[in-house]
């Protein structure tokens, strides 16, 4: 962007300020220690200049929002036009708890909702298996059936929201689920929008909530894929997800790179399967962090954006430039809350928002400031909302597009995310690819060390966090916790047995059975599990068919 005679001006010009101006500053006052790192430990310059974005090219690199590469936004007018999707995270309990939570954050101002699931239905457990014992509802909803997932969107009209569901390995049936309650509610499928996350590869690597090997794991998300090009065009079918990915410990360009590789991998057993790649890949979507580091996270998401359109267009052939966008759901870092001094969340939560805003979210999910203690309570839960309102009315963040584009740190930053995404993605084919990769342990070493870094950081307070290892307090807890129905269980066992009790059973087993067959086969599995959730099979059921058939992952130890 500069011509050879400014950057060599401006070099000599650096190199007077540096003897003169920056030497006698330092005399008086030293900088307070030798090294400014990055939350990723990145050394951070303490001046960036045109010279350290000498490479870029202004339509190459940085471009038109709406326009490849898609630097600065997908959408040409991002904000201007319309706010990002303010999706809080939601679920505990019983349906019917987690119903009066979502339709309180519709009232008072949320534009789209998000399911967190607990965790035996993140296993693929009903509520009454041995191995759910004592964790019903602790994470999220508990939902076993059909008939849950009508309670949980009972008077909330499934065709006019958008509805995101954090769930992986069971994600097929859990989503049948939520496709057969819209159908009793009178929706057909195409009016149906939302996403399910849905995202195996990323549970190999860092959240663990795996249930079938790899492969039979692929084939099921590349049947949701097919299914959902086809008969539910408004849905994305997956979430590629780096959040968990970095609340594992992972720095913010092993977030970057592990995620995008993940997500070429997932187009490629997509196009082996033999769909078009520009019928499937404007549907598909992704999850990232919005750690503490504000510049870096907001470079992440600029070179995510770029990366990706690079790898479509050039990578694998597509002529759509909706199937070169990067479009993506924001939540902020979990690992970052603290359950000391639980106040001091907010103004984290509301930083880390503002850099997903600045970067250019499609939608977001702010933390709530009591959750290092508990699931959220409806104080907390608010004081989050608002912060995204806040900064969407408030702010004057939403006037102008990119407003940070042509910084040259952040230009700088951004460049070499990219580097060093691009490092990680030759690591990974190096290994044969991500599969590949996962069974060698690569990505687990990669995140262990990274987190074992910032860690010791923390310990050794090379690394600041305010109320935890600096700035300690002695207060007693003074904000409300949330405290779920202690009978919730019981009422949901109940309703278990009276689904298993008045439901056609002769009618559930041919549908398992049929589910079964076509398993071993090589059919789409969508309308098998569907037909078998109409019947109000339950999720252990239909999850127990592909245990039988597929196997149970065994992750192998690595040292």
């Amino acid at each position: 962007m500069f011509d050879k005679k400014q950057l060599e001006a401006i070099a000599a010009d650096r190199k007077r300020w540096e003897e003169t101006t920056l030497k006698n500053s330092l005399k008086r006052l030293p900088e307070c220690r030798d090294k400014f790192i990055t939350v990723s430990g990145e050394t951070v310059q303490r001046l960036y200049t045109p010279a350290d974005i000498a490479d870029v090219d202004f339509n190459r690199d940085i471009g038109w929002p709406g326009e490849f590469p898609f630097t600065r936004g997908v959408h040409p007018t991002m904000y201007r036009s319309r706010p990002w999707t303010m999706r809080m995270f939601a679920g505990f309990g019983t349906a019917e708890e987690t119903n009066a939570r979502f339709k309180y954050l519709l009232k008072h101002g949320e534009t789209g909702l998000s399911v967190a699931f607990d965790m035996p239905t993140l296993y693929g457990y009903d509520t009454d298996a041995p191995e759910a014992a004592g964790e019903f509802g602790k994470c999220g909803v508990a939902v076993s059936s059909l008939a849950d997932m009508e309670i949980l969107f009972d008077g909330i009209p499934m065709g006019e929201i958008t509805t995101s569901m954090t769930i992986n390995a069971p994600a097929a049936v859990i989503w049948a689920m939520y496709l057969v309650a819209a159908e009793k509610q009178g929706w057909k499928m195409e009016q149906l929008g939302g996403t399910i996350q849905n995202d195996i590869l990323k549970e190999y690597i860092a959240q663990k909530e795996f249930l079938f090997p790899p492969k039979p794991s692929m084939r099921l998300i590349v049947d949701t894929i097919e299914f959902g090009s086809k008969y539910v065009p408004k849905w994305n079918t997956i979430s590629i997800s780096g959040y968990h990915i970095r609340e594992a410990g992972a720095t913010a360009a092993q977030e970057l790179a592990f995620t995008l590789a993940d997500g070429m991998t997932y187009v490629e057993w997509a196009m082996q399967r033999g769909l078009d790649v520009d019928e499937f890949a404007p549907r598909l979507s992704f999850f990232f962090n919005a750690h503490m580091d504000f510049f870096e996270e907001i470079a992440k998401y600029r070179a995510a954006r770029r990366i990706w359109a690079k790898v479509m267009r050039d990578k694998f052939g597509a002529k759509n430039p909706r199937s070169w966008w990067l479009r993506f759901h924001t939540q902020t870092a979990g690992c970052s809350l603290t359950a000391q001094q639980p106040e001091n969340n907010i103004v984290r939560t509301a930083l880390e928002a503002l850099s997903a805003v600045l970067g250019g979210t499609q939608s977001l999910h702010t933390n709530s400031m009591d959750e290092a203690l508990a699931l959220p309570s409806e104080k907390a839960v608010t004081i989050a909302l608002r912060t995204q309102q806040i900064i969407a009315h408030e702010s004057g963040v939403v006037n102008t597009v990119d407003p940070l584009a042509g910084s040259f740190f952040v230009e700088a930053l951004t460049n070499r995310m990219e580097e060093e995404a691009n490092r990680y993605f030759r690591e990974i084919e190096a290994l044969g690819g991500v599969l590949p990769a996962i069974e060698k342990g690569y990505f687990q070493r990669q995140i262990a060390e990274s987190a074992y870094r910032y860690q010791r950081e923390i310990d050794t307070k090379a690394r600041v966090v305010v109320g935890v290892n600096e700035y300690v307090a002695e207060e007693p807890l003074e904000i409300p916790l949330l405290e779920m129905d202690r009978e919730g269980e019981r009422r949901q066992i109940a309703r278990l047995q009276r689904v298993r009790a008045e439901r056609d059973n002769e009618a559930v087993s041919q549908k398992l059975a049929a589910l079964e067959e076509a398993a071993r086969g090589t059919q789409n599995l969508m309308p098998f599990i569907i037909e078998a959730v109409r019947e109000y099979a339950t999720l252990g059921e239909i999850c127990d068919v592909f245990r039988k058939v597929f196997g149970e992952y065994r992750e192998p130890v690595f040292f």
